[in-house]
């Protein structure tokens, strides 16, 4: 009777039957059959490695392991999930690049990978119901599947050795070297990834990546139905819409498009083939460039699509200009204006803009209409990413422009030496300027438009000749006067007042021209001189019942003058002989500054030896009264919090792109947070605060000034600054705003930091033991996360890293989806920072959050 032998069996469950009998015979029978069991079972050990066949199946937990040992294929359960699912990784279970049952997870450990009846590979359950299958129709059982050196997973005919399907046709969320993305142009059938939904489950998420636009390929990711990211045009080399690429291009060297058949496709090698990348859709629409680092033994991000908010597809709408560095990021192209002014001007910028004056031949549409013959023109605009929905043909770019201008539809042309003539009949929609790479894009205009800007650019150079000489003009009259009125006795202290408002002119750093230029406009009358009799009496003689607090600078005191008004009265200290020059600068300063989350200055007081500045009264007084006070901190819930970390950011975003002047505080901190009677913040405490002139981003002082615990690793050790160091200074804010706790133990060698203890926190995915349990809610729980992310972010080590205010708003506000991971942060230690020659005199100098540090030689 014939022996059925089950799914899985080897050779030696057929041998062993033969072997049993001739037990008897002499020991070269013995010795032969024992020769052939052992060849047998290294044919076992070769196969288990690569290969799963019908008569060889995989059980959890086994795995299979190329021959190289980089690739893996076997069970594994993502981070805090019990679920099984049948994938492969790369070196480790971290970095999976495939998953065979996504949307059909195993329950326990009881799964089967196998070769079916019908030759397809397929997962089984517990129970040997197939959960996933390779379904493909196949004419034999007799097939095998074997894990290939370059991570692709096949099924093959075993005799003839024919691929009847494999892994690279059917990706998860991750494109290796070699794997083909492609669209059938007659079918529209695509190959494409798509993104895990969270991560811990890699079922089918909301985002997927794809080709499209087949006249001129470009790769998209896709939100759903929405669009959420494009490449631009493939030219052959690059994609022209991903400035990366174009310096970068080394590291991956992509190649595709038409295959001459049916088919657009792309895939990439790697010239280096001692180095390892992928290419990865995260959970969040984030494409990632990633490698692998040996050292650290983890895949680690070269690159992400999303550099800034303006990589979203569409965030200015149509016939806008997107430009990260400028402060809105979206402007109207010329000649056009928003279609929604109350939207736009409210940073709402999805409706876009419209054409202020129809074209040429429009007009001529238009049977009601006197028809201008002059014809319409275009405008330049440099170095940007190209409009969606290009149509493109090789022509020179002389036949382009003139095609375009022929056509009325044509709003926009553009030329590329490798693609050709790329035109746009509809929209513009999704242009962003780069400041590398990039494509000149020429804008179809109304000749009138082009005569307002010639007119405009006559206008100006006429003003600014008209400035030049009246300023010179009351430039020399003001030198006199004050000449004058100074050599004449009994001029009092309003003059005196006067010439040291002026000084302010040539504080500290204040080099510039332009900067000096921008001052120069401040005068005396600006600002409302308080009477120093009037301020005794509203102070009560400066009591110290009406003592609010004391500064680097001085007390301030609150005080109500007889209309009622209350004020508060910061008052420059005698002791303080550093204070003279914070004074001239906060006035200088803030003077020009007008903003719902920035303190108001409403005048100064100066009589002698005496020097104030009076304030607008905060009842509430500061944010760390509420933040680091048990008894009032439960008065600010999240939602409360998330207020004030946003208005505080928008009031930085003004000092540094939004103002007249860019403005680095140097000095953000809780205590110099003021809350009004609604909580809302207000930035105080000019007294630190540098002006930079129109191009300079950073500069450098001997002079270190500010708070430790919330200084710039640059600025506290090397005594360079720039609105980073803002940036890292408000990184700790949020921090000390969500966790209830003050960074003080930054000065405490026994315990780590503020910094240091969200960032371990972090790391060891404990990150609620951060946040302050008075706040905490579980409704709330990303939105905290995500804040506390934010915060890791801004207060990385290196300033190139930290985002900018204008990315840390989009963030706040989801605009950016995709975060990217923090490095570590500046652990910035006492002893690092503060002069070895006397740590006495250092810890005098040393200033724990509330009290800025007056002086500190920066090495």
């Amino acid at each position: 009777m014939k022996k059925e032998v089950p799914l899985g069996s080897s050779c030696v469950d057929l041998i062993q039957p033969i072997f049993i009998p001739v037990m008897g015979f002499n020991s070269y029978s013995n010795l032969f059959f024992i020769l052939l069991m052992l060849c047998c079972y290294l044919l076992e050990v070769g196969v288990a490695l690569d290969t799963i066949t019908s008569s060889h199946f995989m059980k959890d937990p086994e795995t299979l392991i190329s021959k190289d040992g980089n690739f893996t294929l076997g069970f594994f359960s993502p981070e805090n999930s019990t679920n099984r699912y049948v994938g492969i990784w790369w070196k480790s279970q971290s970095t999976v690049i495939w998953v065979a049952n996504r949307n059909q997870p195993l329950n326990g450990s009881s799964g089967v990978v196998a070769i079916s009846e019908d030759g397809n590979l397929v997962v089984l359950n517990g129970q040997n119901r197939v959960i996933w299958s390779s379904n493909v129709s196949t004419t034999t059982s007799n097939t095998s599947s074997q894990f290939s050196d370059n991570g692709k997973l096949v099924l093959m005919e075993s005799t003839k050795g024919i691929i009847l399907w494999d892994s690279f046709q059917q990706p998860s969320d991750t494109i290796l070297p070699g794997m083909k993305l492609s669209c059938n142009k007659r079918t529209g059938e695509k190959v494409k990834i798509t993104s895990w939904k969270s991560p811990s489950n890699p079922s089918i998420g909301s985002f997927y990546y794809s080709i499209e636009r087949l006249n001129l390929p470009e790769i998209f990711i896709w939100n759903e139905s929405r669009p959420y990211w494009r490449s631009g045009p493939w030219n052959g080399g690059v994609f022209i819409g991903v400035q990366w690429m174009v310096t970068s291009a080394y590291i991956t060297s992509f190649r595709g498009g038409d295959d001459g058949k049916e088919n657009i496709e792309f895939y990439y090698t790697i010239p280096n083939e001692l180095l390892f990348y992928i290419y990865s859709l995260n959970s969040q629409g984030q494409t990632q460039l990633k490698y692998w680092n040996d050292e650290t033994k983890e895949m680690q991000v070269r690159w992400t699509s999303l550099q800034s908010e303006c990589d979203v597809y569409g965030v200015c709408g149509a016939f806008a200009n997107c430009d990260s560095k400028s402060s809105p990021i979206c402007s109207c192209l010329k000649g056009f204006e928003p279609r929604n002014k109350w939207e736009w001007n409210r940073q709402n910028w999805t409706s876009g803009c419209v054409r202020r004056t129809p074209l040429q031949c429009e007009r001529v549409k238009d049977q009601n209409t006197s028809v201008d013959r002059k014809e319409d023109g275009f405008w330049k605009l440099q170095m940007v990413k190209v409009p969606d929905f290009a149509e493109g043909s090789t022509v020179t770019q002389d036949i382009c422009r003139s095609q375009c201008l022929e056509n009325c539809s044509c709003v926009a042309y553009s030329h590329d030496a490798a693609i050709g003539c790329m035109s746009w009949t509809g929209n513009l929609l999704d242009i962003q300027h780069f400041y590398d790479g990039g494509v000149d894009l020429y804008v179809r205009l109304a000749h009138t438009e082009f005569d307002m800007l010639d007119k405009g650019t006559n206008k100006t150079i006429i003003i600014i000749t008209i400035t030049v000489i009246l300023g010179t003009i009351i430039i020399v009259t003001c030198v006199y006067v004050m000449w004058r009125t100074s050599n004449q006795p009994g001029r009092g202290k309003k003059n005196k007042a006067f010439m040291l408002c002026n000084k302010v002119e040539i504080s500290d750093g204040l080099t510039s021209n332009n900067v000096i230029g921008e001052i120069s406009q401040v005068k005396l009358q600006e600002l409302l001189l308080f009477n120093l009799e009037k301020l005794v009496v509203a102070t009560n003689n400066f009591h110290s019942s009406n003592k609010l607090g004391q500064g680097g600078f001085g007390p301030v005191y609150k005080g109500k003058l007889q209309d009622g008004q209350e004020i508060a009265v910061k008052r420059l200290s005698r002791e303080s002989g550093q204070g003279l020059q914070e004074f001239m600068n906060e006035v200088g300063v803030i003077s020009k500054l007008q903003h719902r989350n920035l303190v108001r200055l409403l005048g100064c007081c100066i009589d002698g030896d005496e020097k104030m500045l009076i304030y607008e009264y905060m009842p509430n007084k500061s944010l760390d009264a509420f933040v680091f006070d048990p008894s009032k901190n439960e008065l600010l819930d999240w939602k409360k919090r998330f207020r004030i970390i946003e208005g505080i950011a928008r009031g930085m975003l003004y000092l540094h792109r939004d103002s007249r002047l860019k403005i680095v505080h140097r000095d953000l901190k809780a205590s110099n947070i003021l809350l009004d009677e609604e909580l809302n913040p207000k930035i105080s405490d000019f007294g630190m605060a540098r002006i930079f002139g129109g191009t300079e981003d950073q500069a450098n002082t001997n002079r270190v000034v500010g708070t430790y615990g919330y200084m710039s690793p640059e600025y506290a050790m090397q005594g360079l600054f720039s609105e980073k160091s803002d940036v890292f200074s408000f990184g700790v804010l949020i921090l000390e705003i969500v966790s209830g706790k003050r960074n003080s133990s930054f000065y405490d060698n026994e315990h780590a930091h503020l910094l240091g203890f969200a960032w371990i926190q972090w790391r060891e995915g404990n990150i609620l033991s951060l946040i302050d349990t008075g706040i905490y809610d579980p409704s709330h729980h990303n939105h905290i996360l995500r804040c506390i992310h934010i915060g890791l972010l801004c207060v990385q080590e290196h300033a190139v890293d930290r985002p900018t205010m204008a990315v840390v708003i989009s963030m706040l506000n989801s605009e950016i989806a995709y975060l990217p991971p923090p490095s570590q942060p500046a652990f910035i230690l006492r002893q690092n920072m503060l002069s070895s020659e006397s740590s006495k005199e250092s810890h005098q100098l040393c200033s724990i959050n509330t009290v800025s540090i007056t002086d500190m030689n920066g090495r």
